[in-house]
């Protein structure tokens, strides 16, 4: 028997719906098939995210160690197997990806140690240079040869870059398209001139966004130990090809010290070897997009802790 946590059927149920509650009914039927399917046992209690549900496994064949991760095909998960392989390929510090289904998205992944995760690092100094080191291995890595300027886009079922793999180029287009709405929406007149100062930057660089292989959603809740403490590896991306400078925001972000902003900034910049100016734009860029999907949500204001962002970003260059 496979518990369905309650809050992976609320989630599910807010952002996806019928859709959402129907993916989760069906969970231990997709979970029984796997197991059998892949020659897998049980091997511990159920893990979940915001989508997806994980199942500790252990592979009959060969005793590996693994985890059985089951969730919806859709555009934030289209492309994470995609991306797993392309770095694995490259040997960047990413989760190995073992086994993937395609219709149903379930994948295989290498087993890590669940209860280490950067977000325990005492010390946040070094957790945003684990994360520039990883940053610089991921997006060291360019998909495949022969495909779609990065500025084209790419549907979840596309060619291109390979299926379910985004473009920062169509994403910029979505949010300068719809900054003009945000600063109507907002009611602060200095808020407001800090989006207009966004969507210009963003203008900037928009017509070279890059052709490297981005994580999007790289925070210190997303960077776990392996097994036995041998590195650190990033999991959950929610992959997009583009500039690495878009990459920079989740780590300002996390355990936020407005004094340490600029620190960290150079910080990762100098280890990704970044252009200060382009990195500057395509972060007041992640901001722009963070303001768009909130406002969408009804919000007046910007987050404080992505404002004064901005503000040190803005003024930094």
């Amino acid at each position: 028997m496979i518990d369905i946590p309650d809050a992976l059927l609320a989630t599910q149920s807010a952002y996806n719906g019928a859709a959402g509650r129907a993916f989760v009914a069906a969970l231990p039927g997709l979970a029984a098939e796997f197991l059998e399917r892949w020659g897998l046992r049980r091997d511990g209690a159920a893990m979940y995210g915001v989508c997806a549900l994980v199942l500790p496994v252990v592979r009959a064949g060969d005793g590996r160690r693994a985890v059985l991760k089951l969730q919806p095909v859709d555009a934030e998960t289209a492309g994470e197997p995609v991306a797993l392989r392309l770095w694995g390929a490259a040997g960047a510090g990413a989760v190995r990806l073992l086994e993937h289904d395609p219709e149903s998205g379930s994948m295989l992944l290498e087993r890590l140690d669940g209860h280490r995760s950067l977000a325990g690092e005492p010390d946040p100094d070094r957790a945003v240079r684990v994360i520039a080191g990883l940053l610089a291995e991921l997006t060291a890595v360019r998909p495949g040869a022969g495909a779609k300027g990065a500025g084209a886009g790419f549907g979840a079922a596309g060619a291109g870059y390979g299926a379910g793999l985004r473009g920062l180029g169509e994403a910029a287009a979505r949010m300068l398209a719809a900054a003009p709405g945000v600063v109507t929406a907002l009611v602060d007149e200095e808020e407001r001139a800090l989006v207009r100062d966004c969507a210009a930057a963003v203008r900037e660089v928009a017509g070279e966004p890059g052709d490297r292989l981005l994580h999007w959603d790289l925070h210190f809740g997303n960077v776990l130990a392996r097994e036995g403490g041998a590195g650190w590896v990033a999991i959950d991306p929610k992959p997009l090809v583009g500039d690495p400078g878009f990459e920079l925001l989740p780590a300002l972000v996390d355990r936020f010290d407005a004094d340490a902003v600029g620190k960290r900034f150079d910080a990762m910049t100098g280890v990704l070897g970044l252009d200060r100016g382009r990195a500057a734009a395509w972060t007041l860029g992640r901001v722009l997009q963070n303001a768009c999907w909130s406002a969408e949500g009804g919000a007046r204001r910007l987050a404080p802790e992505q404002a004064e962002i901005a503000r040190v970003v803005r003024g930094s260059v």
